[in-house]
């Protein structure tokens, strides 16, 4: 079956609200399954229920605008009562699917979020290279996608998100492939892939430009409690920059998260490369990391004016793995062992960091067959060391081109050389 939303009534201006039309469109097309065409012209909507069996089709030229008006988002969190001990999960989403199968988004359109209406540069004469931009006005997602069984994105651009853009929450079964991720860098927490205790999933040939984390691998506490652990994830053969982690697994680990493959990307301006943190009790275990190569830069030094203190997380470390406590808790964190990471060349302005705690040591890592280029990786000198969100939080530290605490069985088979 095949469902043009103009024959619903969509109107390609880019002002009038088309919610309607199109979750007709959707609906309809559910009943026997098919696609849903939106064709080229500009129509912008409020948020969508993506339905079992149904392809959402952005064709060449179009443009899918989702509205920052707060009474045309569903908030599905504080209308189900589900809540998060760590992360605000207030502000809905545009693209909504909970307990469906066999969802795709495809095609060469673009899904714009807008989120240049919400950022802003509250000092743009004193602006710092990589520093936050201030946040007005409201910020939902771009997607949430609970429970959905067989799900593929595929080929499409989400641009300028305002929030998250493609959060996958319990999903199995899941194929990302080819998609642009263009959000602005210096937009506070406009992460790229979140696949948060989610399993089976391939996320391939994507490229990514994110205010927050690219891609990140998580365990938030309500999706742990529905959903189990995080595991089976594969991801490979994508481009990378971030004002945050390139790849990270963590920060929220309230359950396992195993048995991820992470090869041949390119990380291009990231504070991080690679960034492994425990902090909730779910261990975190069998990762594999190879053939990644860029850059890490120091963008942490850009403070948020107004209040002076230091915004990003992170110092141009190539590679960071922490375990240790957050602050204002006292739930130990899970373990971080059986790690390997090889071929990984970084031109980098931090050290490589294995940061655990006696109570929880990081342990069987190892690093091999891998060059980090530092502009002086000779001098042990007093460095700024990042542990955010901990009970350690930002910290001066003497240390050389590794820092290394409470570990087991690590091993660091690498060549530092002068940038």
């Amino acid at each position: 079956m095949i469902c043009n939303i103009l024959d619903y009534g969509a109107v390609s201006d880019g002002a009038t609200k088309c919610t309607q039309a199109i979750q007709r469109a959707i609906d309809d097309c559910s009943k026997s399954g098919g696609r849903v065409v939106i064709p080229s012209g500009r129509f912008l909507s409020g948020t969508l229920c993506l339905k079992s069996n149904v392809e959402l089709h952005l064709e060449h030229g179009a443009v899918l605008l989702a509205s920052l008006d707060e009474a045309d988002t569903t908030d599905y969190f504080r209308e189900s009562g589900s809540d998060n001990e760590v992360d605000g999960w207030e502000g809905g989403c545009f693209l909504f699917a909970l307990h469906e199968k066999n969802i795709a988004i495809t095609g060469t359109g673009v899904i714009d979020g807008q989120g240049r209406k919400v950022f802003f540069d509250d000092d743009p004469d004193h602006a710092e290279e990589g520093s936050p931009l201030a946040v007005t006005g409201f910020r939902p997602r771009m997607s949430y996608l609970e429970d959905v069984e067989g799900l593929v994105v595929k080929n499409v651009t989400f641009k300028d998100s305002a929030f998250w853009t493609l959060h996958m929450a319990g999903c199995r079964n899941v194929r990302i492939e080819n998609i642009v991720i263009e959000n602005n860098k210096r937009g506070p927490n406009t992460d790229g892939i979140d696949p948060d205790c989610c399993r089976d999933v391939i996320i391939r040939g994507c490229r990514i430009t994110s205010g927050d984390d690219s891609v990140v691998i998580k365990s938030t506490t309500p999706m742990y409690k529905k959903y189990g652990d995080c595991c089976n994830i594969v991801v490979s053969d994508c481009i990378l920059s971030s004002n945050c982690s390139a790849i990270k697994i963590g920060t929220e680990t309230h359950g396992d998260i195993h048995d991820v493959l992470i090869s041949n990307c390119i990380v291009r301006d990231c504070i991080r490369g690679i960034g492994i943190w425990s902090r909730d009790g779910g261990d975190i275990y069998n990762i594999r990391i190879h053939h990644i190569q860029g850059n890490t830069r120091n963008f942490a030094d850009s403070r948020v004016r107004k209040t002076g203190v230091f915004s990003w997380w992170g110092n141009g470390e190539p590679i960071a793995i922490t375990a240790t406590m957050r602050e204002n808790t006292d739930r130990i964190p899970g373990r971080v062992h059986d790690i390997s990471m090889e071929q990984i060349y970084l031109s980098c302005e931090g050290p490589v960091m294995m940061l655990g705690e006696e109570y929880s040591p990081i342990e069987r890592v190892t690093v091999t067959e891998s060059e980090f280029l530092l502009p002086d990786p000779d001098e042990n000198r007093e460095r700024e060391i990042d542990e955010r969100p901990s009970v350690r939080g930002r910290y001066h530290k003497a240390a050389g081109p590794t820092y290394l605490r409470c570990t087991k069985d690590v091993t660091i088979d690498a060549r530092f050389e002068k940038s």
